[in-house]
């Protein structure tokens, strides 16, 4: 699916809804922005809380432990 959309002054954008919905992306969702020299790629960073059992599939326990360790920071 490809949507064209503008970007503002401020260098922000919108995720057209029918891509947030079906990426479960809503307010306060974490994105990792990957350049890759042609092309931009956008995808939502999984949420511990939402992976729970699963987070196997997803991260090393060392990797969990310094996602977790970033989400603290930008807390603070």
């Amino acid at each position: 699916m490809e949507r064209v959309v503008k970007v503002t002054r401020r260098g922000q954008t919108t995720i057209p809804l029918q891509i947030r919905e079906r990426h479960r992306i809503r307010e306060g969702t974490r994105l990792l922005v990957e350049d890759r020299g042609e092309e931009i790629v956008m995808r939502p960073v999984p949420d511990l809380i939402d992976l729970a059992g699963s987070l196997s599939k997803f991260a090393t326990l060392k990797q969990a432990n310094a996602i977790l360790d970033e989400m603290e920071r930008d807390e603070d």
